[in-house]
């Protein structure tokens, strides 16, 4: 089934939707099973990780989506917080716990903080390793490593719900973080495009970005700001990605309706990526950006809530429904690949 659309006019695809241009056909993307995070058993061992990718896009090849067969290099997106000095605990529940190393108390040591050497640095040393074992021992093409934003590594570095707080005590010190962190994840991702040989996508999931449209960041913490906060710690940060990278593209889980209508000021903003069941008002959504710039919905299975029992070719229609089809693409799941066959007949109907 997956012969009825080549590797290129897939991408061809996407890059025009990226574009916002009328393609006759809203993207769609069915990943398979339950969160695969940075879990100790894949972080610590690269063969393990590279052996899951190779099987997961074997699943994939019974249905069609437009996705591609790619290796995604997952060390966690706590990555920059790790290069700054944060203990990071791995473990088999998530991604790599951090911990934290200011709060609040010791926020004058943030002068000192120096920012780590994107060549040098055993954190960033680490993920090239991964890097390199990964595309010498396999033809797929490889996403970037994680790309936290700004203000998600300093949350992580600086303790949650003080650095929050700090954001309206303490500016100065937040700033100050902010624009480290910035210049380390700038040149961690150039130092990792000078090293990936076949990239996939200018980002960390599954979507295709050319690297023409510029960089896929994820962006959590942003759901907890409020608009101003989020213009100057958030707009500011990501602006300064986007100028480096020729674009941006914001996404963010949690219910993001009082931080779109400032996303949208992003420089160079490519495109919005939501978790859309998290949501509750989709009007902002719909107002502030539909058609005016790509919106990435996903609705995961899980997604929806453990017990829900969701109709999800019904719900991506109450999307496209809502939200129009001009540069959407709609991005879904299912616990195996059995269930995925029927939904993507679904989709390909529905989203054409």
């Amino acid at each position: 089934m997956n012969r009825e659309y080549s590797v290129d006019a897939k991408r061809s695809l996407l890059r025009d939707t990226w574009l916002m241009k009328d393609t006759g056909m809203v993207p769609f993307m069915i990943e398979l099973g339950p969160f695969h995070a940075a879990f100790k058993e894949y972080i610590e061992d690269d063969q393990a990780e590279l052996d899951w990718n190779i099987e997961y896009h074997r699943d994939r090849e019974a249905f069609l989506d437009f996705a591609m067969p790619n290796i995604k290099p997952n060390l966690g997106i706590g990555i920059i917080a790790e290069a700054f000095g944060c203990e990071a605990t791995n473990n088999r529940e998530a991604d790599p716990w951090i911990k934290p190393r200011f709060r609040e108390e010791n926020r004058e040591e943030i002068k000192a903080l120096e920012i780590p050497d994107a060549k040098t640095n055993p954190a960033f040393v680490r993920a090239y390793e991964r890097i390199e074992y990964l595309q010498s021992r396999s033809d797929l093409p490889l996403r970037l490593v994680n790309v936290p934003s700004p203000l998600v590594s300093a949350s992580l570095i600086w303790e949650y719900t003080s650095f929050i707080e700090a954001t309206m005590l303490f500016p100065e010190e937040v700033h100050l973080l902010m624009e480290k962190v910035t210049e380390a994840t700038i040149a961690f991702v150039q130092e990792q495009l000078r090293r990936i040989e076949n990239l996939y996508t200018m980002g960390h999931e599954m979507w295709y970005i050319p690297r023409e449209t510029g960089i896929r960041i994820s962006d959590d913490t942003a759901a907890l700001m409020s608009p101003n906060l989020y213009r100057e710690f958030g707009v500011k940060y990501n602006s300064m990605i986007s100028r480096a990278f020729g674009g941006i593209v914001v996404h963010s889980c949690g219910d993001v309706q009082n931080v779109v209508v400032p996303m949208m000021e992003t420089e160079r903003l490519k495109g919005l990526d939501f978790t859309i069941p998290q949501n509750p008002n989709w009007e902002v959504i719909r107002d502030s950006a539909a058609g005016k710039v790509p919106l990435c919905l996903r609705h995961f299975y899980w997604d929806h809530g453990d017990k829900a029992q969701v109709d999800l070719a019904a719900y991506t229609k109450k999307i496209l429904d809502y939200f129009g089809r001009q540069g959407v693409m709609i991005q879904t799941s299912t616990p195996d690949a059995e269930s995925a066959v029927p939904l993507s007949r679904q989709l390909m109907e529905l989203c054409l």
